[in-house]
């Protein structure tokens, strides 16, 4: 295995067209990082430019201690899964993982082995003698992580390889590579727009925008942290609420809604990095586990009577959509599910503000 490293990497597509930003990346030997954005985020593009199918414009990329800036791709022991499985469909399961080593020669016995070997970790060697359109959709996708494994390349380049697959596929897909990733201890870079495939797969998340890098950190530092807006709207489901709105300095800081709804005691622990913002417009930001019913949350949360829009029952949790009076701005708070809220009445909600995100209405960065 082996260590990848992006220095000021820049893509430049005809026309002027920025696809990526100056971006510089280390993903460390036998580290998982997942690169997660909307569409159009550039993180497609980069994936295609540590594999050699995209050139980079400027920078310099490393796999090892080598620059592969020229080297192509064939040559540059990486493998690559895709979104759509590209299986040869009059090719046996056997055939197709083997059909790359048999282009590089490859002894047969070391092709037989491999390919056995490849397919006890995917448990899919029930399925070596059948074609591709006798499996299901997650099958495919195993035969496809396996031609990919009897390589043994330095790094594993995985594409959106999931987006394809239904919920429940999805879910168990998610298990398999992250148990593939312990036992091959590869060094692996995924590229998915779902933010929760990169909160429980990844080491490390890499979130991007409009073709730059927002954060590189840990899944629980992400949530935890976010350095500004976006991150925080991104990561966690359902989103962070925002509330726009101003400090006001009375006896204490209190944040005011916009249109004069909720009136927000601030703590004291964020009253230091508040008090320059006071009479300026700010965004408070608030994750829907932070909201609960009375007895529920923190005894000393700050107490809001709002309007319920909907209400989501979840099995184990209900999500309930909610506004203040004064306030078309509709936020959403998960509760116990044997609670059940009528639609269209009042309710009294504890908001956990202990646990508030402050952010810069001109900047988005998080104070």
């Amino acid at each position: 295995m082996a260590s990848v490293r992006l220095e000021n990497v820049r893509k430049v597509y005809e026309g002027g067209v920025v696809a990526v930003h100056d971006l510089s990346l280390e993903v460390r030997e036998k580290e998982f990082v997942v690169l997660v954005g909307p569409s159009g985020c550039g993180k497609s593009t980069t994936l295609r430019m540590i594999a050699g199918l995209e050139e980079i414009t400027s920078g310099a990329i490393y796999i090892g201690d080598r620059v592969v800036n020229d080297v192509p791709p064939k040559d540059r022991d990486i493998a690559m899964v895709f979104q759509n499985y590209a299986l040869y469909p009059h090719m046996t399961v056997y055939e197709n993982m083997a059909f790359g080593l048999k282009l590089r020669k490859f002894p047969k016995d070391e092709i037989e082995r491999r390919v056995r070997e490849a397919a006890a970790i995917l448990e899919i060697e029930q399925y070596l003698d059948r074609k591709p359109k006798a499996l299901s959709g997650g099958q495919r996708q195993r035969v496809a992580v396996g031609r990919t494994i009897v390589r043994k390349p330095k790094v594993f380049l995985f594409d959106e390889p999931l987006s394809n697959l239904d919920a429940k596929l999805r879910v168990q897909m998610r298990t398999e590579l992250s148990k593939l990733h312990q036992r091959l201890g590869a060094t692996i870079i995924y590229v998915t727009h779902d933010q929760t495939e990169a909160m429980t797969m990844g080491d490390r998340i890499v979130l991007m925008k409009d073709g730059y890098v927002q954060q590189i950190d840990t899944p629980l530092e992400l949530y935890s942290h976010p350095v500004n807006k976006f991150v925080a709207g991104f990561i966690g489901s359902p989103a962070m609420n925002f509330i726009h709105g101003k400090v006001k300095k009375t006896r204490g800081l209190v944040f005011e809604e916009e249109g004069g709804g909720l009136q927000l005691w601030i703590q004291k622990k964020d009253e230091k990095k508040l008090l320059p913002y006071v009479t300026k417009e700010i965004t408070l930001g608030l994750r829907p586990e932070n909201i609960q019913l009375p007895g529920a949350g923190p005894a000393k949360g700050s107490r809001a009577r709002v309007i319920v829009e909907v209400v989501e029952p979840m099995g184990n949790e209900t999500y309930v959509y909610f506004s203040t009076r004064r306030s078309s701005n509709q936020c959403v708070a998960r509760i116990d599910a044997r609670k059940k809220p009528t639609v269209g009445k009042p309710l009294e909600l504890v908001l956990d503000l202990s646990k508030a995100h402050f952010f810069d209405d001109q900047t988005e960065r998080a104070l």
